[in-house]
């Protein structure tokens, strides 16, 4: 078993360069898809009842396919109708396509919740339509919807383990040369685990980090 581990850390650089990747396409899918979700948001709660259906319908059609599924359709399926991406491109466009309904509909809900007064004093000040949504609504709902945004991007950073099915050289990915080559599997799948494990220690730190200073904004 110290051999098993002592041949993982001789091919460390392979997990390191798995773990970038992974860090890459996980923040940038989850910063993408995060900005659609705020428009997506935005239209969910909107006045016009055509805009509010057929956003509800591309939400529910993005949280509704399987990630990979998602990942198969962007990769195999568009080059027949002449979209053609590379495995990385996929990878990404999969992860913002799939968590950005996860994104609106989180903030949709905590802005659902919103004291009625705050918004009120917005308008009462001159605030309307967009600038009201960015200047005043917004910034309440990104803040009160952080815990269920740290949980969204735990799930982002997991999800990317699936990416290998399309040879992204993510971490899993990494993890599974090194175990073909050299035939160590517990050592190198557990390593995997463990940098996982630090991401996902990182934002849960965060998300109490900024829950306390929300606490104390109160």
């Amino acid at each position: 078993m110290i051999r098993d581990f002592s041949i993982v850390f001789e091919n460390v650089d392979r997990l390191l360069i798995g773990l970038m990747n992974t860090l890459v396409l996980s923040t940038s899918g989850l910063l993408l898809s995060l900005l659609i979700g705020i428009v997506f948001a935005a239209a969910l709660m909107a006045d016009n009842r055509f805009v509010v259906r057929l956003t509800r319908a591309l939400v529910d059609t993005m949280r509704c396919i399987p990630f990979l599924l998602l990942a198969y359709l962007v990769y195999y399926a568009l080059p027949s109708l002449g979209l053609n991406f590379n495995n990385w491109t996929s990878g990404l466009l999969a992860i913002v396509v799939y968590n950005a309904g996860y994104m609106a509909e989180i903030l949709r809900g905590v802005w659902a919740q919103l004291p009625r007064e705050s918004i009120d004093a917005g308008s009462a000040f001159g605030f309307y339509g967009w600038n009201l949504y960015l200047r005043i609504i917004l910034p309440q709902v990104v803040l009160a919807a952080i815990p269920m945004i740290g949980n969204q991007s735990i799930q982002v950073i997991k999800d990317t383990a699936f990416l290998m099915i399309i040879a992204v050289p993510e971490l899993t990915h990494a993890a599974s040369s090194i175990q073909s080559k050299y035939y160590v599997p517990f050592a190198a799948f557990i390593s995997a685990v463990a940098l996982y494990w630090a991401m996902c220690s990182v934002i849960e730190a965060g998300v109490r980090r900024v829950e306390r200073i929300a606490q104390v904004r109160r």
